[in-house]
């Protein structure tokens, strides 16, 4: 199960599909590992929202594009809740001249990819979970979102 909230309007002003995005991009994350029978709850939401959060259970006052909260294992196969900030995705989106229909789907991508498990404070972790990031968004026609990244 997939529950999205949409606690922001901007998002939908913005891309009024948003919801058939973030439902897309999430349900290729969990088919691409599997997870068909796991749930995970995607919240649309603002910056001052996830600033709030991110101070909460991150000690950061300070907004940031997505956060995940892994749930701790359960019979429901919850997997958790992933954040996601308006402004700053949209600013990131523009910065790095990409659709922010495409930045938001790598973005769930990525939160959900957290929820499963993956992370990447280490350059191995890093590339590995990049990898399943490509191909998850590949599957959704969106080109790599890391190709014009220098190193």
């Amino acid at each position: 199960m997939i529950d999205i909230e949409v606690e922001d309007a901007a998002w939908t002003t913005a891309l009024p599909e948003a919801e058939a995005l973030v439902l897309a991009a999430a349900q290729a994350t969990l088919d691409s590992e599997g997870a068909t029978d796991e749930g995970v709850a995607l919240l649309l939401t603002d910056d001052d929202s996830v600033r709030e959060l991110n101070g909460r259970f991150r000690h950061q006052d300070k907004p940031t594009n997505v956060l995940s909260f892994p749930a701790p294992q359960n019979p429901e196969r919850f997997l958790g809740d992933v954040a996601l900030a308006y402004g700053v995705c949209a600013r990131e989106a523009a910065e790095q001249g990409k659709p922010l229909a495409h930045h938001l789907q790598h973005l769930v991508a990525h939160g959900v990819f957290h929820l499963l498990g993956y992370d990447h404070e280490m350059d191995d972790q890093a590339e590995g979970m990049e990898s399943l990031e490509r191909a998850v968004l590949a599957g959704l026609g969106i080109p790599d979102p890391y190709a014009t990244r220098s190193n």
